[in-house]
């Protein structure tokens, strides 16, 4: 589908892509379009390094080094300098990489190394609340087969979405950053709001909920840290997956150990 996506494309515009998308044909029809892209380094593609990789700054990931390489289009013979972006990593991703390296044709002059390299973090961001609404917030509804009511379905996923990362922020602020992203579960905090909104809207009538509307931004901020203050954490509490255990190692076939069905239908 490279033709379809290339189409896609239009000058000066700067595509911050997965590893996934790291082809030649991918990356070298941007360039010839005059797109820019950050990509993260698929392992196969590999190119000519130039020089050695110098610290240029750092993220709140780690430090950040950039080298020049150069990629050849084994099509068309073209080549093509790239930057290449190394950050490493404080945390190991989940995967157990401890380096994060990425391929852009940016021009030194527009954006630094650093700057990419937190262009490429917010990907991550916007791709976890992605995985967040369709997991927690039930974005996609298999019943639903006209392509409008799935839409609406979409949008309003996207709304609640918007709510949910609102009481996070207040929780975040009473509680602290690190106890709420690493402890609090999403998809319970969602169960809970979709159980009680219901009683809710019988035990407390409509006029004590008006009342909100006529605060101002920094009263409601108030108003939402008091609530949160008081939360129960250990009712959403995260139930993380522990680690991933090796898949048995594969062992050559030897013949004598698997019998077909045919032979045991003749024999009988």
């Amino acid at each position: 589908m490279i033709p379809e996506i290339l189409q896609l494309v239009e000058v000066d515009q700067l595509w911050i892509e997965d590893r996934n998308f790291c082809t030649l044909g991918l990356l070298f029809g941007m360039h010839r379009r005059g797109a820019t892209f950050v990509v993260r380094q698929y392992a196969q593609l590999q190119g000519e390094l130039l020089g050695r990789a110098q610290r240029t700054g750092a993220t709140r990931s780690g430090p950040v080094y950039e080298q020049l390489m150069r990629v050849r289009d084994t099509i068309s013979g073209d080549t093509m300098l790239m930057r290449r972006i190394t950050v490493k990593l404080k945390v190991p991703t989940r995967d157990g990489d401890t380096e994060l390296h990425l391929l852009s044709n940016v021009p030194s002059g527009r954006a630094t190394a650093a700057q990419l390299a937190r262009a490429y973090g917010k990907r991550w961001s916007i791709e976890t609340a992605f995985f967040e609404i369709t997991t927690t917030l039930t974005c996609e509804i298999n019943t639903l087969g006209y392509p409008k009511a799935a839409l609406f379905a979409f949008c309003l996923a996207l709304l609640a979405y918007n709510a949910v990362s609102l009481i996070k922020a207040a929780l975040r602020s009473e509680h602290g950053r690190k106890k709420i992203n690493e402890e609090v579960s999403g998809y319970y905090l969602s169960l809970e709001i979709g159980r009680t909104y219901d009683g809710m809207m019988i035990a407390i009538p409509a006029p004590h909920w008006q009342f909100f509307r006529t605060l101002s931004d920094r009263d409601f901020a108030d108003a939402l840290r008091e609530l949160t203050a008081s939360v129960k954490l250990s009712r959403y509490q995260k139930h993380p997956r522990g680690p991933k255990k090796k898949p048995p190692e594969r062992t050559p076939y030897e013949n004598g150990k698997h019998v077909s069905t045919a032979k045991l239908l003749v024999m009988r």
